[in-house]
């Protein structure tokens, strides 16, 4: 009786870890990180859980002494993910800079769980962060029972990482308004948070730092002030160099969420993903491929993860509307969708696209036929 009710625990905890929409990166890559952990005899900094090589060697992939193959996480210059995991090693935070969809919530993510094992010691930065956010909160009803006390106390990430010694991460830092950006100056200068209302102090150990990620295109963006630009490391994070490196990064990204998200669609063919990245680039940058015609950019941000949505989004129109083959008319609207965020000037950038570059390219017609339909 005791072994069957063990195995149904046992079975419906599995149950319940295979039904997780999106699981961390600690467990979806759990095995890459137990096996370099084996091989990793670099020195280590205080309450790492790999060497700086190791960790740079999960973010950009390789094939371990033992033959076991990490898959690259992030796609792009070697020199860069050095410098940030460099920083991560001293006193000084890491700011990940960039245009949406540059990658730097994903590089913010690996690296924490490479480093610490946990990657959930999260803040999401908007313009209704509060103070007790970054610092500490308090259980209000055993506040009015007790009073001001350890055990009324409410933890944040950013405590519970100086107290655990762990990398903490702070999405969006640019959107918090900046008198509550400024919490941050005394923890990252003193590596300590105080508690007045106490009299004590918190007091950060070995492994502790901090990882935020900003950019400045979007609307909304607060400037950060010159005494906490100071306290950060700014690692900027281009766009992808070349098609081809794009490319591939979509091909990754949507394998992953496509098995994650189960979607029963075949693999997305790389014409289609080539065709995608084009569109986007060559909107993106003013300029046909060639380099013979001007074009206008939207402004829409054709970045590299509304590539992969666009994917993503056409997989599961073909595999339960289609006949699981991701085709042209599958990807238009979604296509559309993206490019087209004024109702206005976007679209009359895009009809221009589409008439002067989409339907007088070689082998385009059909995605030209797709997209007039849609739109």
């Amino acid at each position: 009786m005791m072994n069957k009710v063990k195995s149904e625990t046992q079975n419906s905890k599995i149950k319940t870890q295979n039904s997780k929409l999106r699981e961390q990166a600690e467990q979806q890559y759990s095995q890459e990180l137990e096996e370099l952990a084996k091989i990793d005899q670099r020195q280590r900094p205080g309450n790492w859980k790999l060497s700086p090589w190791a960790v740079t060697t999960y973010l950009l992939g390789g094939t371990l002494e033992n033959g076991f193959a990490i898959a690259p996480k992030y796609i792009g210059d070697r020199r860069l993910i050095e410098i940030a995991v460099a920083t991560l090693t001293t006193d000084r935070a890491l700011l990940l800079l960039g245009l949406p969809g540059t990658a730097k919530s994903w590089v913010s993510e690996h690296l924490a769980a490479a480093i610490s094992g946990e990657s959930t010691l999260l803040i999401q930065g908007t313009a209704g962060t509060s103070e007790e956010s970054i610092r500490y909160g308090w259980n209000y009803a055993q506040l009015l029972a007790e009073g001001p006390s350890i055990n009324a106390l409410v933890s944040s990430p950013v405590m519970r990482g100086m107290t655990e010694g762990k990398i903490v991460r702070l999405e969006e830092l640019t959107r918090i308004p900046p008198d509550i950006q400024d919490t941050l100056i005394t923890i990252l200068s003193e590596k300590m948070l105080p508690i007045p209302e106490l009299g004590e102090q918190v007091q950060a150990i070995k492994g502790f730092n901090l990882i935020a990620t900003a950019n400045d295109r979007d609307k909304g963006v607060n400037d950060l002030s010159s005494a906490l630009k100071r306290r950060f490391n700014t690692v900027i994070l281009p766009l992808p160099k070349t098609a081809t490196e794009e490319v591939d990064i979509v091909q990754r990204r949507v394998a992953s969420l496509g098995y994650a998200l189960e979607l029963p669609a075949e693999p997305p063919a790389l014409a289609e993903v080539r065709r995608i990245v084009t569109i986007f680039r060559e909107l993106r940058n003013g300029i046909t491929e060639d380099g013979k015609t001007k074009l206008k950019s939207p402004t829409s941000t054709l970045s590299t993860a509304e590539a992969i949505s666009v994917v993503n989004s056409g997989l599961a129109l073909a595999a339960h509307f289609g006949n699981g083959r991701l085709s042209c008319t599958d990807i238009a609207s979604g296509l559309v969708g993206v490019v087209v965020k004024d109702p206005i000037q976007d679209k009359l950038v895009w009809q221009e696209y589409l008439e002067t570059v989409v339907k007088e390219r070689e082998g385009w017609k059909d995605l030209y036929r797709a997209c007039k339909e849609v739109g």
